[in-house]
């Protein structure tokens, strides 16, 4: 089964003086790919801008902005429309001595090293070994991001945007950012490549035809067993029609949606919301 979906993202700040120079980049264009197909995407900024697009080292695409006029607001409104596909399976083609192929090892090495959003962690680790014996690659990666949905209550306000794997660990409370670098954390303690998938998720199952529902930034995870797949284990499911794909790394800080720098007053309000509606 596959959706057509369109995606409105919006974000607003306001500043307490006025900014004078202001250098963006923006990762909010959904990608194509085996299961997803971008139809058209777009993004504009208030006040108006000139921007141009790169693929950066990742594969993601990225609007670059800069804006030298003095402006107390800015807002950034990125729309696209996507044709979502099926349900991805596991894929089972990895025993645990292909992953430890030098030139696995050497192919997805930055997938497997440690970064300051996913430390290692020696309780998490042992606790990620426990998970491995008995299963195959595919099914420890089930295992743990089932474990990882059991042990976490999802709540905002416990963890901020810089908290790392071990922060939501300690606390058992976060959100799907702080699920899906706890899952990373474990899986790279076993030695399976597993990176960051950030996107948009469509929050109702059963959608109308041309029903704008509020959706949500998401963040799930992909792991390698002989190939490329994804779970999601905010909510222990695999990625299905409903989750939208926009960009992929290491960790949150190699796909934050968007990102600069500026002179002037300092932020007064920023303003994130998310419309998605199903399309076909």
């Amino acid at each position: 089964m596959t959706w057509r979906i369109r995606v409105v993202h919006t974000t607003g700040y306001q500043y307490e003086a006025p900014v004078v120079q202001s250098f963006n980049e923006a990762r909010l264009t959904p990608r194509s790919d085996r299961r997803q197909n971008l139809v058209v995407s777009r993004i504009e900024t208030t006040p108006p801008t000139r921007s141009y697009r790169y693929t950066d080292y990742w594969g993601t695409e990225v609007t670059s902005f800069d804006l030298h006029a003095p402006h107390t607001e800015l807002k950034i409104v990125a729309s696209s429309v996507v044709e979502t596909g099926d349900t991805v399976e596991p894929v089972d083609a990895a025993t645990w001595a292909d992953l430890r192929d030098p030139i696995v090892l050497d192919r997805y090495a930055e997938f497997l090293e440690w970064t300051r959003y996913v430390p290692r962690h020696r309780e998490l680790g042992k606790l990620a070994r426990s998970m491995r014996k008995g299963r195959k690659p595919f099914e420890a990666v089930l295992a743990v991001s089932e474990l990882v949905h059991d042990r976490l209550t999802y709540r905002r306000g416990t963890t901020g945007v810089h908290s790392s794997a071990v922060d939501a660990w300690d606390a058992r409370e976060g959100v799907c950012q702080d699920y899906a670098h706890l899952t990373l954390s474990m899986l790279r303690a076993i030695g399976v490549p597993a990176r960051y998938v950030s996107g948009y998720l469509h929050t109702k199952p059963e959608a109308k035809i041309g029903e704008a529902v509020q959706g949500e930034s998401h963040a799930w995870i992909e792991a390698w067993t002989g190939g490329w797949w994804g779970f999601d284990p905010t909510n222990d499911v695999e990625i299905g029609p409903r989750h939208i794909w926009v960009a992929t790394g290491r960790d949150y800080s190699d796909v934050s949606p968007v990102k600069g720098t500026y002179s002037g007053g300092a932020a007064s309000a920023i303003e994130v919301s998310v419309a998605v509606t199903r399309l076909a």
